[in-house]
């Protein structure tokens, strides 16, 4: 493994276990995220000593690297909470999603006893079972697309955070 997947790994690792951290689990991909990503490159600028400037290139790269490991690390965790107690937040809330829905009347009926068919599918294999593949897949892809997203801007920002500190250290 190269040097320069290390700390989008260990960041991206670290980021994912404070994400399950309930109470933090709201703020993780909007805050925990983009410092984890910041933070990569960071750390990777410190451990082959350099001052040098970042550019948007490796930073993008960065960002997206932390956030792909976050979001792989974080759904291996849900699976394994999952199927250590049989139940997670999609199924507690499942009952309360559906009765929002169906107050609603901007959707038909009959789509929503489609979409909700499938949803409950996924809850009694969660709670017969201890796992969804179709869970784990949706759970997988939002994650994925939340997590590079800000991965993405946490590395943009903490590129821009390292260029301005590197440079007030040469002054």
């Amino acid at each position: 493994m190269k040097n320069k997947f290390v700390s989008p790994l260990v960041c991206g690792f670290g980021a994912s276990v404070l994400t399950v951290v309930p109470g933090l689990k709201e703020i993780g991909c909007c805050l925990i995220i983009p410092f984890a990503a910041g933070l990569s490159l960071y750390l990777y600028q410190k451990s082959n000593k350099s001052t040098e400037k970042i550019f948007s290139k490796q930073a993008v790269v960065f960002g997206l690297l932390t956030g792909i490991f976050s979001a792989v690390f974080a759904t291996l965790f849900e699976i394994l909470f999952t199927a250590i107690f049989q139940t997670n937040d999609f199924v507690k809330s499942l009952p309360q999603v559906e009765i929002a829905f169906r107050s609603l009347s901007i959707v038909s009926q009959n789509l929503l006893d489609e979409v909700f068919k499938i949803y409950k599918g996924m809850a009694v294999d969660i709670q017969t079972k201890g796992f969804s593949l179709s869970y784990t897949i949706y759970f997988f892809i939002a994650t994925s697309f939340t997590s590079l997203i800000f991965g993405l801007i946490g590395g943009l920002i903490g590129m821009a955070f390292i260029n301005r500190k590197n440079k007030s250290n040469l002054n």
